[in-house]
């Protein structure tokens, strides 16, 4: 069985949905899975085991109709029996047409009846502990072979022994003390709209500086170092002290390198938590105001991954409000998310996990994790 499963979206997206991969693999062992993604999500996949090709979905694709046309023409050659459209839009609905399957799936839009052999009603209350953007993508997978019976793990991230090697060299050539915790914090959002007022972080990032002797490490996109460095300076001078702002790299493999080393990550839901809960790393997130905590705090049942929306503590706030509203006025609902509201539980996250030694790698030293083939179009 050769199938094509489309995803392309953000980083936490492509992420998660490795769990398809994964899953079709521990049922049908001889399928052939082609996985198509953005191109700048490469390094979540990297070294998957459970995937056999990686498909790039570039800009240029975008930009030209006669590539993209040339592009449903390759795909159109590889006869796949089956695809899964993870993804719902436009570009996806004309790869999924163009493949020839005959057996398309997707969830159920207005718009997808017609394109796809099954769609499915997207769940709205949570089954289990996994979240909602978890059972959702499962749920891809009755028509092949009904609801998956195990609880699904969370989906991995496969370093090899040499870049685990090279970012701890990076780390400890930049100052880092292995001896003290380290500890990676998600200093902004993907907007505004998702990101913690910065001197809320900075009072947050105060406060876990006064706990234990810790290394804090930032994590930011290059386009966000002004708002980086704007928080540097609201920290206190003992946390200043305690930062290494310079640590950094763009190169997104390499901060998983990093961030395999990390004893936690905290601060802003995203794909960096993603990252962390796929590398084993016990993680604290802030939730904006305006996205659901249902369905994308997943994996609750893994007791060193914590997260706290505003909800948690001001419902009134936040009930009957429309997701398009509670957007809206993300600002202020976020002034209201005082740190003061869970201070005390960030510090029983960090008791409680700070020490947790890390897990043995899952790759033996003496053997390589398996290459995928990858397909740049």
């Amino acid at each position: 069985m050769k199938v094509l499963i489309i995803q392309q979206k953000m980083i936490g997206d492509v992420l998660l949905s490795t769990m398809l991969c994964e899953q079709i693999k521990k049922n049908i062992p001889t399928a052939n899975i082609h996985y198509l993604i953005n191109l700048n999500t490469e390094a979540v996949v990297t070294n998957n085991p459970h995937i056999d090709s990686i498909i790039f979905f570039s800009k240029d694709l975008r930009n030209s109709k006669w590539l993209f046309y040339r592009f449903l023409e390759l795909i159109n050659q590889e006869n796949y029996d089956v695809v899964i459209d993870a993804y719902g839009k436009l570009e996806s609905i004309l790869v999924s047409l163009f493949s020839r399957s005959n057996i398309k799936i997707s969830m159920d839009k207005w718009y997808s009846r017609v394109i796809y052999t099954k769609t499915l009603k997207y769940k709205r209350t949570e089954a289990s502990n996994l979240g909602l953007a978890v059972e959702n993508r499962l749920k891809l997978l009755q028509p092949l072979f009904g609801d998956v019976k195990e609880k699904a793990s969370p989906p991995k991230i496969y370093l090899t022994d040499n870049e685990i090697l090279k970012s701890r060299l990076f780390l400890e050539n930049n100052g880092v003390n292995f001896s003290n915790p380290i500890l990676m914090i998600n200093i902004l959002g993907s907007n505004k709209q998702k990101t913690y007022p910065l001197s809320y972080m900075a009072e947050i990032i105060d406060h876990i500086a006064c706990q234990k002797d810790f290394t804090i490490l930032f994590n930011y996109m290059p386009s966000q170092l002004s708002e980086a460095k704007e928080l540097y300076n609201r920290c206190s001078p003992k946390s200043k002290a305690k930062i290494k702002f310079d640590i950094y790299t763009s190169s997104l493999r390499k901060f998983l390198g990093i961030l395999y080393h990390c004893n936690a990550l905290i601060g802003n839901e995203g794909g960096a938590i993603n990252m962390s809960k796929a590398l084993n790393v016990p993680t604290f997130s802030i939730f904006s105001p305006w996205v659901e905590k249902a369905t994308w705090e997943t994996f609750k049942y893994v007791k060193y991954h914590i997260s706290v929306h505003l909800n948690d503590y001001k419902p009134l706030l936040i009930d009957g409000k429309s997701t398009k509203k509670l957007k809206k006025d993300a600002l202020y609902l976020y002034s209201k998310f005082e740190p003061l509201l869970f201070k005390e539980k960030i510090n029983h996250f960090l008791d409680e996990n700070i020490l947790i030694k890390k897990t043995q790698l899952t790759i033996s030293l003496f053997k390589e994790p398996q290459a995928t083939a990858c397909v740049k179009v």
